[in-house]
């Protein structure tokens, strides 16, 4: 008879730091319905500058913010 011995590892998800970061904006004003215009993924700096620029040419002032990046899973120590 054989036996086996199981180990049980715990994992963490940490960011890579060679990934590169992106984020990205959806207008959700509007009155009826929202307004539905996307920046796509980008940097910060330019998705800020999307949703100024947004907020200049029509009024709209409420986004859907949605950050992105890579992840690496380690052993929890």
């Amino acid at each position: 008879m054989t036996r086996a011995l199981y180990r049980f590892v715990e994992y963490k998800a940490v960011q890579d730091p060679t990934g590169e970061l992106s984020w990205s904006a959806v207008c959700v004003s509007g009155d009826e319905a929202d307004c539905g215009e996307s920046s796509g993924e980008m940097d910060e700096e330019k998705a800020v500058r999307w949703m100024a620029e947004h907020t200049r040419d029509t009024g709209h002032t409420r986004f859907r913010r949605t950050f992105g990046d890579y992840a690496i899973i380690t052993p929890k120590e």
